[in-house]
């Protein structure tokens, strides 16, 4: 994997909205996931120090796979809990999302901690009334204090404060595209194991810098 440098220049100066990040809070974890894990396909949950991301944590969560198939929320800040007016601990990742899209959320947080590959996605949340809210997500992958790599931390950012935040919950997420960090590695049974490059997943994709774009989610 390139120097962090690389990685952080390509999703800083591209223009595309999928392939940018906006928020302060991404931008943030990213570059803090990207220092804790040095020179390794990904961290491992007990090198995280919440004090060091402590002005981030509102907006943090940790995602979790599960024998079954499953990933679900192991934590999630209060500010993510807030947008949907329910605590998300246990939850589903994909129920989140518009049901037609469940599927596809589930295989992308599979493919971050299969392929160990960092995930940003651009999507709207939706409320009962239809009003619309752009949210940016973060997905990194994470080992567990085994070096298994099975866990996801993330960050869910809106990028606007309308007068009815935290008034109004979501009732899904909708998905408008996602891109990937590369070049990507595939990830080992272990943390700081590096394996062969892979290509992120099957779908049509458009070179951003140093991003795989991938079209996805809703078509207007």
């Amino acid at each position: 994997m390139p120097p962090a440098i690389s990685i952080w220049d390509g999703l800083r100066r591209n223009n595309d909205r999928s392939g940018k990040m906006r928020s302060r809070t991404t931008m943030e974890l990213f570059q803090y996931w990207n220092e804790v894990r040095g020179g390794r396909d990904l961290p491992r949950r007990d090198e995280i120090q919440p004090a060091d991301i402590r002005s981030l944590l509102p907006n943090v969560f940790i995602l979790q796979a599960q024998a079954d198939g499953g990933i679900h929320f192991r934590l999630a800040g209060t500010h993510i809990c807030g947008l949907f007016g329910d605590e998300l601990r246990h939850r589903q990742f994909s129920a989140l999302w518009l049901g037609g899209q469940q599927e596809e959320a589930a295989r992308i947080a599979g493919q971050v901690v299969k392929r160990c590959m960092p995930m940003l996605l651009a999507a709207s949340g939706a409320t009962a009334t239809g009003d619309r809210l752009e949210v940016e997500i973060l997905l990194t992958p994470l080992a567990s204090p085994d070096g298994t790599g099975d866990r996801i931390l993330g960050a869910l950012s809106p990028l606007s404060r309308p007068i009815w935040l935290h008034m109004k919950p979501l009732q899904h997420l909708v998905l408008e595209s996602r891109c990937a960090a590369l070049p990507a590695s595939e990830c080992s049974t272990t943390a700081g194991l590096t394996g062969s490059r892979i290509d992120a997943c099957d779908r049509p994709f458009r070179m951003a810098q140093h991003l795989r774009v991938f079209e996805g989610g809703r078509r207007n």
